[in-house]
């Protein structure tokens, strides 16, 4: 058994996924996208748009897809387990530019360099570096 995590945007998900390229998580490995291929369209807005990926790293899997009924995202965040306090601290800007820090990146009481955010898409991250 495994657990992946499956992400919801109403009609940005592919440029989620190009911007956590950017930052360098990882790339899309798999995408079906709505009225190509033989996919169903459920309505014209969402021709072209992500029915389903997969996104895959060092790392890292997720799943996501655009629907225009999805729900606002919440009471969920991917935890970014690092061994780098560079890298933390690079990752974090970079998911952080045009989202929300909640919690700045700092030594915390268990002593762990942690940080939060939602960043530009909606989606909250943790980091957690133990070094």
């Amino acid at each position: 058994m495994h657990l992946s995590n499956y992400l919801f945007f109403t009609t940005t998900c592919e440029q989620a996924l190009d911007f956590y390229t950017t930052c360098g998580l990882g790339e899309m490995t798999e995408v079906l996208r709505y009225g190509i291929d033989g996919m169903p369209l459920p309505n014209d807005t969402m021709r072209g748009r992500i029915m389903h990926a997969k996104f895959e790293g060092p790392g890292i899997l997720f799943f996501a897809s655009d629907n225009d009924d999805a729900e606002p995202m919440r009471g969920s965040a991917h935890i970014l387990q690092m061994n780098d306090r560079n890298r933390t601290e690079q990752l974090f800007d970079q998911l952080a530019k045009d989202g929300k820090v909640t919690t700045p990146l700092a030594t915390q009481p268990w002593g762990d360099y942690f940080g939060k955010l939602t960043d530009q898409f909606g989606v909250q991250w943790m980091l957690n570096c133990s070094v």
